[in-house]
């Protein structure tokens, strides 16, 4: 008996592990179970309904692009996909943006550092707005993004990510046992590698800040960071002055690369298509977004393709394992309709979003 026990027990230890992984009683997945979903063929998806009729022409899509006898095929140099990140393959609604939401534990409780009043003042103003998803008014968004680079004026690069890397380890607001830095969800991250898998570049095409976006995906999502296109803090030199850039020595011994506090280069809508132009240069055949912030990628990607195109649109439509928001939902979905984007329903597509113990604490 303790011989079979012995041969036994590693078995059923893997098959615990596996169980919890793909979709079992367990956590939110881990970064490093993030980091190992691998998706080759259509049988290894696990964190979409298999009904899912949108699952089936992503699939279907990818089937007949790689085919070199189907009259659909694309060339692997011309299988060009494009992500959006907030709200497409990572949480936004807990209770806001990450950027914005690190903004606010910025000023109001990062006991380094002092605001101004001004600073302040206007993060009290707008936590309570955001906390109870009341809304910003355009003015006040304005503001925001202006002080997501202001709040950090001085620091180097490398501070800057330290400081991301550990307020992804803070708790997400209104969903219970997930961590900042964990709140992918799981089924785009599949799709991610099955593209990967399949011969397609996959690009992150963001309007999170550039820094922001490499730590939070880094060793996570099967992106290389180079093919990060995202919003651009404007740095400085501390011993630039008021030197153009482009006149500038740098010396090494004297001075460091630092943000300067100006206001963020967003990439956001057509801008997004710029960034197309300059970072790929080439159309993309597949985009995926959530959001008019990404209507500039999916219009693009539809327009004059010399291959078959698609675009989908993720739906938060989830109120009871997300904080979804039906009525901006069913907008976008109305508005995908019309424009020929296809949707995709976080309720009625995905199994799980991260993991079957994360749920609204709310109920």
């Amino acid at each position: 008996m303790k011989v079979f026990y012995a041969v036994l027990r590693p078995i059923l230890i893997m098959t615990l592990v596996l169980f919890s992984f793909y979709g079992g009683d367990g956590q939110a997945a881990s970064r490093e179970e993030i980091a190992a979903i691998k998706v080759v063929k259509a049988t290894d998806f696990r964190y979409w309904n298999p009904e899912s009729p949108i699952l089936k022409k992503i699939v279907n899509f990818v089937e007949e692009a790689t085919n070199p006898s189907n009259p659909h095929f694309i060339p692997s140099s011309d299988r060009i996909a494009v992500f959006d990140m907030d709200g497409t393959f990572y949480c936004e609604t807990a209770p806001y943006y990450f950027q914005e939401t690190m903004f606010l534990h910025r000023a109001l409780e990062d006991k380094s550092y002092t605001p101004d009043k001004q600073m302040a003042d206007f993060a009290k103003e707008i936590q309570p707005k955001i906390v109870n998803k009341k809304g910003l008014s355009e003015g006040e968004k304005k503001i925001l993004v202006g002080y997501l680079t202001k709040a950090y004026t001085g620091m180097t690069p490398e501070e800057y990510r330290a400081y991301v890397h550990s307020f992804m380890q803070t708790r997400e607001q209104g969903l219970t046992n997930l961590r900042r830095g964990e709140a992918f969800y799981l089924p785009m991250v599949e799709v991610m590698s099955y593209l990967t898998e399949n011969g397609f570049k996959v690009y992150i095409d963001s309007a999170c800040g550039a820094a922001t976006t490499r730590e939070l995906v880094g060793g996570v999502i099967p992106v290389p960071l180079d093919r990060i296109l995202a919003t651009d803090f404007v740095y400085t030199s501390t011993g630039m002055g008021k030197d153009n850039p482009e006149g500038h020595f740098y010396d090494r011994h004297k001075e460091k690369i630092v943000i300067s506090g100006e206001y963020l280069i967003d990439n956001a809508e057509t801008r997004k298509i710029f960034s197309i132009l300059n970072q790929i240069g080439q159309k993309p055949v597949l985009a995926f977004g959530n959001s008019m912030g990404d209507s500039g990628m999916f219009e693009y990607t539809l327009q004059d393709n010399p291959y078959s195109s698609a675009a989908f649109c993720v739906l938060c439509d989830d109120t009871e394992r997300e904080l979804g928001n039906l009525q901006k939902a069913e907008n976008m979905r109305s508005t995908a309709e019309k424009r020929g984007w296809y949707t995709i329903s976080m309720r009625n597509d995905f199994r799980t979003i991260y993991g079957d113990k994360v749920k609204r604490s709310d109920k």
